[in-house]
């Protein structure tokens, strides 16, 4: 009789299988076919001499701004034309991204000196130097409505600076190794390399929400549709993760 009943599991637990197996055959894979193209298959529509190196890249309503070296400089980029217009000389290598917010292009400068460069997008110019430093080489800095955010140690204290008097208004903890934010719907959003969470702060009372886990050290992160993308640099494996928003 166990026989019998051992018989007739393995007979059901190898039907469910195959239903699921057929079940998940008609599951359509991911991708959207009818705009995939090879890699290859992209060309470059100019290329544009910036400097010894470029890394960071910000785009706003009339420009491309790019951080190079050799010299040490932010140069503006007319879209228009692909033609460099302006070129503006900072202290070191910027090192930590770039930003735009309240008519500034505010950018982290990593070296013997570091600190935080406020170019005026107008004019083209420096118009502030400040005395604040970022925490590490591949963070990053954020704009809200009314503040500047980056992280200034690997400690976890984010920054809040105020761009009227270009000073820090307010010190907030987060946790340790996080050292990239992005603005989105009101909150501002920062992932914790060391700490695999994504931590979610307030951006009106700078109050901290939450810290969610996501996948293995997540660095750089995107808002939109709704989400909060980050790109997880573990050691075996390179994804993006989708965090939806967090009601306040």
């Amino acid at each position: 009789m166990l026989r019998l009943l051992l018989l007739l599991l393995i007979a059901v637990c190898e039907t469910v299988e195959a239903q699921n197996s057929s079940a998940g055959s008609k599951v359509p894979k991911p991708g959207v076919k009818k705009i995939q193209v090879p890699f290859s298959s992209v060309k470059p529509s100019a290329t544009i001499k910036v400097g010894g190196t470029a890394d960071w890249v910000l785009v706003t309503d009339d420009a491309v701004w790019v951080a190079s070296t050799k010299p040490y400089a932010v140069l503006r980029i007319d879209p228009a034309t692909n033609k460099i217009v302006a070129t503006v000389k900072v202290s070191g290598e910027a090192c930590s991204g770039l930003a735009f917010g309240f008519g500034s292009i505010w950018v982290p400068i990593c070296g013997e000196k570091p600190e935080l460069v406020r170019i005026d997008g107008a004019k083209n110019t420096v118009s502030g130097t400040l005395p604040i430093a970022p925490a590490a080489p591949e963070g990053g800095i954020a704009t809200s409505e009314d503040s500047v955010w980056m992280v200034t140690d690997k400690n976890g204290t984010l920054n809040r600076i105020d761009p009227c008097t270009n000073t820090v208004r307010q010190r907030i903890s987060i946790p340790p190794g996080s050292y990239n934010p992005v603005f989105g719907n009101g909150i501002v959003w920062i992932t914790g390399v060391e700490s695999s969470v994504l931590t979610a702060v307030d951006a009106d009372s700078g109050k901290v929400l939450e810290s969610v886990a996501v996948g293995l050290k997540p660095r750089f992160l995107a808002a939109g549709g709704g989400s909060i993308w980050t790109l997880n640099q573990g050691p075996t494996e390179l994804s993006a993760v989708l965090m939806r928003e967090t009601e306040r």
